[in-house]
């Protein structure tokens, strides 16, 4: 009865809001979903590097204890105004965490949250001034930021007033139901919370159903040929390549957010590859099959449109991948591909991990035990790739869904976006040890590094026109060193910087709230410089791309009556079978 009491007294002492708004959980799905695409998962973070991490900090706290004591004294006298209602600390009204009005009305979880943020603070002024080197530094915020995210008081029932509130309101209910999602993701999860209600979404009946057929299908792809929705379409066709860590639906998602949909509606022929969910006997499988798999799908779609050459489309890994293909055909003296879109594709590697938390483990010893482990096992499983990552971003991917699941009771949000994320894919052990090998050694940037299928690679010999676009909040494949692929390809490339993340940037159709993006060519040797240099256009960058493309496609000619060809026969309706692995 006395814990009731209290429970009750506390809970009448919080106001706000429960459950999250519709618009929050968009924003919540956005922010996971940036976070978690991505090629840079690749590398993974090792037990020892944690352990290493958490050394960082001890080393911190250890080599400087005068500065150190200096520090708690700070930490004791801001204590002492928090117990006594006179501190002005308080969070940042970007962290979703602390949203409750009771996290400022409320006395005990003011008091909570200001101990925790005071805590916090004086730890990482220890990180911050100590006289240790970057990467040390680095590695303790790492791990810092690890542990206080998991310490957080909103993840914990007495601490999150949301959840206590509920907890009284609905007699403990919530309690049970977190408990049972709980134990279902402990036998069904690894242990992580569940992001996303999939049920509502099956794939070829209300996601993935532009109308097309599979006219091609090889051991490593499925070729889809969508159906013309004009009279007349550009002579030229075009090829996607999309990420291997991914399946391609993300580009056909509800009619409304599909970009195969808006290419069809353009007039182009549009073709996109739809790869295979390798298992353990494809873990042979390297960039030298994946960059001639490429050209399989070339071939089939020259042959049924009649075109001599083709446009292509490459996207994250799909476009580094896409990139050795084009460094062969120059290689070979062949010419293909006419011209090509880049969407948030970093080709130039040397600073691809950058300062984040990848940055500080991308080091020679990690590279390796990620190949070896490759090599052993045959296989990287989508589902391995996207628990590490959401450690990573623990508050976005991890937390977020723990407090929602396990405290608040509720089952987690039904949105199609995160539903393909959850639709993991594996990599093969080969043709993962080859991305590390072009994260490492820039081959792009540097000729005679990289050898695909008896082929010198030398990027410089490439000539096509490139569309490339990037996301201002595309922390995964930051902005500028997607401007650097533009310059790849001359000064005359188009870049465009929509006002988004990775995916968001894509997923982008016409009539999306605030959008924006800046455009441009590629003239100016530095990324800020292009900026202050660029245009700013309202709305979505769909319209634009549609332009540049249709200038490049062609003539118009009259749309195909049938897909397919007698050599390349339809095999069945979009979206095939492989993706459905």
């Amino acid at each position: 009865m006395g814990t009731t009491r209290t429970l009750r007294e506390a809970a009448a002492a919080t106001g706000g809001k429960a459950m999250r708004t519709a618009a929050e959980w968009t924003e919540l799905v956005a922010s996971a979903v940036d976070n978690t695409l991505t090629f840079n998962p690749l590398l993974g973070v090792r037990r020892r590097d944690v352990a290493e991490s958490a050394a960082a900090l001890a080393r911190v706290i250890a080599a400087a204890p005068r500065r150190n004591s200096t520090h708690a004294a700070r930490l004791l006298r801001e204590l002492r105004e928090i117990a006594g209602g006179s501190s002005a600390i308080a969070a940042d009204p970007k962290d979703r965490r602390f949203a409750d009005p009771a996290w400022q009305g409320n006395p005990f979880h003011k008091r909570l949250l200001q101990t925790y943020l005071a805590t916090q603070g004086m730890l990482g002024r220890a990180v911050d001034e100590s006289s240790l080197d970057e990467r040390t530094k680095a590695r303790a915020r790492f791990f810092t930021s690890l542990a206080w995210d998991a310490m957080a008081p909103s993840n914990w029932l007495l601490g999150n007033p949301a959840a206590l509130r509920k907890t009284v309101e609905s007699g403990g209910r919530n309690v049970w139901q977190g408990a049972r999602h709980m134990v279902d993701d402990l036998l069904h999860n690894d242990g992580m919370p569940t992001q996303v209600d999939a049920s509502p979404y099956k794939v070829g009946e209300n996601i993935a159903t532009t109308p097309g057929q599979v006219v091609l299908r090889h051991e490593m792809f499925e070729l889809i040929q969508y159906a013309p929705s004009t009279p007349k379409v550009h002579a030229r066709p075009l090829i996607m390549s999309p990420p291997q860590v991914n399946k391609y639906y993300a580009i056909d998602l509800t009619p409304e957010k599909s970009l195969a949909k808006w290419a069809v509606d353009s007039g182009i022929q549009f073709f996109v590859i739809s790869w295979r969910n390798p298992t353990v006997e494809h873990g042979h499988w390297g960039l030298d099959d994946y960059v001639l798999a490429l050209d399989a799908a070339v071939e089939a779609a020259k042959a049924i449109t009649g075109s001599a050459d083709v446009n292509m489309w490459g996207s994250c890994s799909g476009g580094m991948t896409l990139a050795a293909y084009l460094g062969w055909l120059a290689a070979r003296g062949e010419e293909k591909v006419a011209h090509v879109t880049w969407a948030v594709c970093i080709l130039d590697t040397h600073d691809a991990f950058g300062d984040g938390a990848l940055g500080i483990f991308n080091t020679p010893s990690t590279l390796g035990a990620a190949k070896a482990r490759s090599r052993r096992r045959g296989i990287v499983t989508g589902r391995e790739m996207a628990s590490m990552f959401a450690w990573l971003r623990s508050n976005d991917l991890v937390w977020n869904y723990w407090v929602n699941n396990y405290l608040m009771g509720n089952k987690p949000p039904a949105h199609d976006i995160l539903a393909w994320n959850s639709d993991n894919t594996a990599l093969p052990g080969r043709f993962h040890c080859d991305l590390l090998e072009l994260l490492e050694h820039n081959p792009y940037r540097n000729p005679g590094k990289l050898e695909v299928a008896g082929e010198a690679i030398d990027m410089r010999r490439v000539k096509a026109g490139a569309y490339v676009i990037a996301g201002t909040n595309d922390h995964i494949t930051p902005w500028r060193a997607c401007y650097r692929t533009a310059r790849m390809f001359g000064p005359n490339s188009r870049f465009v910087l929509a006002n988004a993340g990775h995916l968001q940037s894509l997923v982008n159709p016409p009539g999306q709230g605030k959008a924006f993006y800046m455009s441009g060519p590629a003239s100016k040797a530095d990324a800020d410089a292009w900026l202050q240099s660029a245009k700013r256009e309202e709305g979505s960058w769909w319209p634009d791309w549609r332009v540049w493309i249709q200038r490049r496609s062609g003539p118009r000619v009259e749309a195909p009556v049938r897909l397919g060809s007698r050599r390349y026969k339809p095999l069945g309706a979009a979206p095939g079978t492989y993706v459905l692995e």
